[in-house]
């Protein structure tokens, strides 16, 4: 008498096969909360501190009295920058600052002199930057002396809608060039929301006293 061995209606899958479709399960949901931890660490940077769209309302400290005529003087320059910008006008534009300034964009391009800075900028706007406009929200005037002026700012590019909350962190070294104010240093820094909000998070000890 002769015996038949039973094989199973459904083998069992090779083992590569099961730690496969465990490790694609695993990374989907590791796929699925790194999106959800993103996105909320993005949602919770938004900082307390904004600024002001108006430059003479924004804070000023120092040897100068705010609203005073050095104070509107260095608002009106920045505002002559920006109107130049807008206009895609890179000699308005570069007239804004000292003959030696320094200009760094927020992608690190390092400019040196008014020349430089124009030649740059002559070339951004008719190239990746054509149409753009410039938006800015003043966190503070201050003056280090009655011919120096320290002004920070949020601001950023657009082309239709401003955005709600510019990106970038901008700081402008103002002077007085004899009967003008002009800049003689611009730096530029992107903002990083989640990079921000997990070095807080990490560091507690690290966040601005206005965010705290």
């Amino acid at each position: 008498m002769s015996t038949t061995a039973t094989r199973p209606a459904h083998p069992a899958p090779p083992r590569r096969r099961i730690l496969l479709r465990a490790a694609l399960a695993t990374a989907a949901v590791l796929g699925v909360l790194g999106a959800g931890g993103y996105a909320w660490l993005s949602l919770t940077s938004t900082p307390h501190v904004t600024g002001q769209v108006d430059c003479h309302a924004a804070p000023v400290t120092g040897p100068v009295a705010p609203g005073g005529a050095e104070h509107r003087a260095v608002c009106a320059t920045i505002g002559s920058l920006t109107s130049a910008w807008n206009a895609g006008d890179a000699d308005a534009y570069g007239a804004g600052f000292t003959p030696d300034a320094t200009y760094t964009s927020w992608v690190g391009t390092h400019y040196t002199g008014r020349e430089d800075i124009v030649e740059g900028h002559r070339a951004l706007f008719d190239g990746v930057l054509a149409g753009t406009r410039l938006t800015d929200r003043f966190l503070s005037v201050r003056f280090v002396h009655p011919d120096v002026a320290v002004v920070s700012t949020r601001g950023d590019t657009y082309e239709d809608t401003p955005p709600a909350l510019p990106d970038k962190v901008q700081t402008y070294t103002v002077v007085r060039d004899g009967a003008a104010w002009r800049i003689a240093s611009f730096h530029n820094t992107r903002r990083s929301p989640v990079m921000e909000r997990i070095q807080f998070l990490v560091d507690p000890g690290s966040r601005p006293a206005a965010e705290r």
